[in-house]
């Protein structure tokens, strides 16, 4: 089935204006949606494409985007508009020329993130579930962090992981770390920040202009430390992104041993999807943890 027409339909209607696909283009990188550049002799636009079933997903994310787009501090595409059929989801976004990351273009992405992380919310959460990666991400309100780490993040993984045959070690370690969360937050009291939620090396770039560009967002509301760990997770941003989000927003004490608690999140997710290449890195972070509080 041919599904282009239908969604330059629904371009045409939301932006009243007509477009009709000519060009359509697959764009790789992604690992959980299609990716396509559709565009015809005046416009383009970003289109994802899933499985019907995924329609809440694409809402999801839209709504992220937009919620990010609202705090006024970094840049996201403009989601356009969704829908599905009986066989496609799909989420149409603006089409952003975008360029390869330049280290002198890492302090406006940190100063930017740390404004966005002044941009927050009354509780813990959001008003919705998205997704992380192609994990539910459970945001129920809470006006306490420790309480919503615990069951939203953490215990939210481990019982996945148990359900998916990890059990033994991970668990018990895990059982633990739940148990004594408060102690990592003995003198911390963070403020419920705008989070990115999946904040690694391929959710951002730059436009033509230089201005940073974030992309796929699973955001909610919580400790900003939770970003800034991920970007630490795997080979780290230039060093001139730290030095000008601290600059703008210094990092609490306790965070060089919180970021492992918050990494442990995503770290579990991956072997939750990916399999149990991530078991003894996620066991090794949790027992490390209850070591760095006894």
């Amino acid at each position: 089935m041919n599904h282009w027409p239908e969604i330059a339909a629904e371009i045409a209607s939301t932006t009243h204006t007509a477009f009709n696909v000519s060009q359509v283009t697959e764009i790789s990188g992604g690992c959980i949606n299609e990716a396509y550049c559709i565009a015809d002799d005046n416009q383009r636009f970003f289109v994802k494409l899933n499985s019907a079933d995924q329609l809440s997903m694409f809402e999801a994310e839209a709504a992220g985007l937009n919620e990010i787009n609202r705090s006024q501090t970094l840049r996201v595409p403009r989601p356009i508009c969704w829908g599905k059929n009986d066989r496609h989801a799909w989420l149409v976004l603006e089409y952003l020329e975008i360029k390869q990351s330049s280290k002198n273009n890492a302090a406006a992405l940190g100063s930017r993130l740390a404004a966005m992380h002044k941009f927050c919310g009354r509780q813990f959460g959001w008003q919705r579930n998205n997704t992380i990666g192609a994990t539910p991400q459970i945001n129920s309100l809470s006006s306490n962090w420790t309480q919503f780490w615990r069951t939203n993040r953490l215990g939210y993984q481990l019982q996945l992981a148990k359900n998916n045959g990890y059990t033994g070690k991970l668990q018990n370690l895990g059982e633990r770390l739940i148990a004594e969360l408060d102690t990592f937050f003995t003198d911390a009291a963070p403020a419920a920040s705008l989070l990115h939620g999946d904040l690694w090396s391929g959710n951002y770039s730059f436009d033509t202009t230089g201005q940073p560009v974030l992309f796929d967002p699973a955001i909610y509301y919580g400790d900003r430390e939770t970003d800034i760990a991920m970007t630490e997770l795997f080979g780290g941003f230039p060093t001139a992104f730290y030095a000008a989000y601290r600059e703008a927003y210094p990092l609490d004490d306790g965070y060089e041993i919180r970021k492992t608690l918050y990494n442990l999140y995503h770290i579990l997710n991956h072997l939750n999807l990916f399999g149990g290449g991530y078991l003894r890195q996620a066991e090794h972070m949790a027992n490390k943890l209850l070591v760095d509080i006894h």
